[in-house]
């Protein structure tokens, strides 16, 4: 695994127990999605929390297979299979050209049993996210879709389990694929904040919502500068009259709090 501030938080766990991703409905969520146990202050300007996002915006996901409007939402179709190199491409048919074994830096470093495969994910995000009158919990499985296509998933494993049980599957770009080979970030996809900066737009979780990487104006954010759900509300390169946004920390929970800030969209398979 790339060295990076996630694995520093994760060393400092006392131990480690070594364990498979499992499968889309093994992964866990938050047990109240709108609790908020964050003492940090919402900027919450009802204004600019709010913004349209533009089929170009959403073309930033250069992972897609296909990207149009349908009505109020963006369809974003995507087979989630990571453009960079892994060892979990090993005994797959794109071994011959994607397949790396592992050259991070975790000395503990276990390959989970489970291979990439090709998936049809469909996400429908609303192109005009609003604030929920109720927080919902993020799903089991994705929670939203970076640039390359590739799905985010929530800060829990198996029986709402900390990371920490299976962060020595997560290969040198932080990703592993889960029992039906679904290929995941849990956390800072290294592979795109490296090649984009890590300031930069990384994708949008299903209620509509943008996920930026974690640096801010020079600064490193950590998980005081943001709300509940992990986020908070300024003006951003892409959009220059503000709108809420997630931001993506070395620390639980990582990329997303207590459940969607927004309304959430759907995926299917």
């Amino acid at each position: 695994m790339k060295k990076s501030i996630a694995v520093i938080c994760f060393f400092a766990v006392n131990t480690l127990i070594t364990s498979a991703c499992k499968d889309s409905n093994s992964e866990m969520t938050p047990n109240d999605g709108s609790s908020n146990t964050n003492t940090a202050s919402s900027t919450t300007n009802t204004a600019s929390a709010n913004a349209t996002t533009s089929l170009e915006l959403f073309k930033k996901i250069y992972g897609a297979t296909e990207v149009y409007i349908e009505g109020n939402y963006a369809v974003i179709k995507t087979n989630g299979l990571p453009d960079h190199k892994t060892p979990y491409y090993k005994d797959t048919q794109w071994a011959n050209t994607m397949y790396e074994g592992y050259n991070g830096t975790n000395t503990k470093f276990n390959l989970n049993p489970n291979r990439i495969t090709s998936q049809s994910l469909v996400f429908k995000i609303p192109i005009n996210p609003t604030k929920a009158n109720k927080s919902s919990a993020t799903p089991l499985g994705p929670i939203g879709v970076s640039l390359n296509g590739v799905p985010f998933f929530n800060q829990y494993a198996a029986m709402n389990a900390p990371l920490t049980n299976e962060i020595n599957s997560f290969d040198q770009y932080n990703g592993h694929p889960q029992q039906q080979g679904q290929y995941h970030y849990h956390v800072e996809p290294t592979y795109l904040t490296t090649k984009k900066g890590k300031d930069a737009l990384l994708g949008f979780l299903l209620d509509g919502f943008p996920v930026y990487g974690p640096l801010e104006k020079g600064k490193t954010v950590s998980n005081s500068d943001l709300d509940g759900y992990h986020g908070h509300t300024h003006a951003t390169t892409e959009y220059p009259n503000g709108i809420y946004h997630y931001h993506i920390t070395d620390a639980d929970p990582y990329i997303n709090g207590n459940g969607f800030y927004g309304t959430a969209g759907t995926v299917s398979k």
